[in-house]
């Protein structure tokens, strides 16, 4: 057991933790990178199905929008095959620029959680179950107000069968965010933009404040059997 702890075991432990900090903090953008790019493949190798998985959902819907043209699939590989020969291989991407921004939801999540988070500790010692579902309930209806309109222009590329100009042609792939966004605020306002909102922030603002409550609680209870302090404050 001597042998074990001694000087000599302290000084390769100290030593072989500051090179593993040394090397995390040089290589952690490489780190982050990896991730921002693991949430990049996995958009592009998704957005196919969800555009397929779109227009079934919606196939069949009455619309008041005459602009939207109808589809008529018999199932998923039908979808892919006529998506592919009247609009081509691209068009099963469409939707694919937004989705990349979306990804930055969770981090205006996380945000804004954080930043309430630190603001209760700064009054009170410790996060009360009430507190971590209120405050994760606030953060996740910020970051579904402010990426809503993205979410809204998104479902309108995926969907895709839509008319925009005088020709009543159809465009099929839809690219131009900026000119989505335009035509959805002249032709309904600016809550155009927000339409259906309320029923999305009542699943996802749910969802994501009770999930942090998990978070907080489990948390904690890791720290109380491991025998350690759970530091409060960041």
């Amino acid at each position: 057991m001597s042998s074990i702890v001694s000087y000599e075991s302290l000084v390769h432990a100290v030593s072989g933790a500051v090179g593993s900090v040394t090397a995390m903090t040089v290589f952690f953008p490489l780190d982050t990178a990896r991730l921002r790019l693991q949430g990049v493949v996995n958009v592009l190798m998704t957005t196919p199905l969800w555009v397929v998985n779109t227009r079934l959902k919606l196939q069949g819907a009455k619309f008041r929008n005459e602009d939207i043209v109808p589809t008529n699939y018999k199932g998923i590989i039908d979808a892919f095959h006529q998506i592919v020969r009247d609009e081509g291989v691209l068009a099963l991407w469409n939707g694919t620029f937004p989705s990349l921004l979306l990804v930055f939801n969770p981090a205006i999540q996380f945000m804004f959680y954080e930043g309430f988070k630190r603001k209760l500790l700064k009054k009170q010692q410790q996060l009360t179950s009430l507190d971590a579902f209120v405050i994760g309930a606030i953060a996740k209806a910020v970051a579904t107000t402010l990426t809503y309109p993205l979410q809204t222009v998104q479902s309108i590329l995926r969907f895709g069968r839509h008319r925009l100009n005088p020709e009543n042609r159809t465009l099929g792939s839809l690219r131009n965010v900026l000119y989505l966004l335009q035509q959805r605020v002249r032709r309904f306002g600016l809550m155009g933009l927000y339409k259906g909102l309320e029923a999305k922030l009542l699943q996802t603002v749910l969802t994501a404040a009770l999930m942090f409550l998990v978070y907080e609680k489990l948390t904690a209870a890791t720290f109380t059997v491991m025998g350690l302090k759970h530091s409060r404050r960041h």
